[in-house]
């Protein structure tokens, strides 16, 4: 494969990616919208951007600013883990992080209309929050880049100990939710279910299924990937539209 071959099939890869992860976090948003308990990945930012609205001390940032924090310390904790076998590419983990963080503040406020009152309608904004964000983490993993940080960071451990990745996924899931309900007494001195709910421990299982039924309906995807979009055939079309409309 020619250098520019490589480049262009890069592009394509991470343009796939963003629209992944821009559904994802669409999905993480959604389930925040719900009130019945944020996803598992959003959980301590969004404890944290509460606390900042009432806490003097407490920085006063959005939850994509704090999802962009824990991602960073999620990475940092791979390198001490790692050490040496931390893989350099694997930075760009941070750049990943960035991303994601900043496009859940941008679906927050998209999402700024989506204020469920009814408890049907909260399980019906969970359940659809859910659903997206587990389809959409089907098709980024398919996507072949770099991991997230927070499934980076168990992989990690899990390549340390030799435990098996789901049970590390499933410990350091755990670890993050009970982290939030102790952030919810510390600065509110009390659990706020609408944090850390009902919705928080469906997430848990619901998301991870919805993962691996879309896993194995999405064969198409590796060959949308392999596909080589070439500049002058699209040139060539917009040319041949833009004279035909005069």
């Amino acid at each position: 494969m020619s250098i520019k071959d490589k480049v262009v099939s890069f592009c394509w890869q991470h343009i796939m990616l963003l629209l992944s992860l821009y559904f994802m976090t669409l999905g993480v948003a959604v389930c925040v919208r719900s009130c019945v308990g944020s996803s598992v990945i959003s959980v301590l930012p969004y404890v944290f951007e509460r606390a900042g609205t009432v806490t003097d001390g407490i920085p006063a940032l959005t939850i994509g600013q704090y999802t962009y924090i824990m991602n960073f310390i999620l990475v940092f904790g791979q390198i001490a883990v790692l050490r040496r076998q931390f893989e350099f590419m694997q930075l760009f983990q941070i750049v990943i992080g960035f991303i994601f963080g900043m496009l859940i503040d941008v679906n927050m406020q998209l999402t700024t209309w989506l204020s469920p009152e009814l408890m049907w309608q909260k399980a019906l904004a969970q359940l659809a929050g859910c659903t997206i964000l587990g389809v959409s983490i089907a098709f980024e993993v398919r996507c072949g880049s770099v991991t997230m940080p927070g499934e980076g960071f168990p992989v990690a451990i899990s390549k340390v100990t030799g435990i098996p990745f789901p049970k590390v996924k499933i410990a350091v899931d755990t670890m993050l939710v009970v982290l939030g309900v102790v952030a919810c007494y510390v600065f509110f001195g009390a659990w706020q279910w609408h944090i850390v709910g009902l919705g928080t421990l469906f997430a848990m299982f619901y998301v991870g299924m919805v993962v691996k039924i879309t896993d194995k309906r999405i064969g198409w995807f590796d060959r949308l990937l392999e596909y080589k979009p070439g500049c002058r055939r699209y040139i060539y079309g917009l040319a041949r539209f833009i004279y035909l409309k005069h």
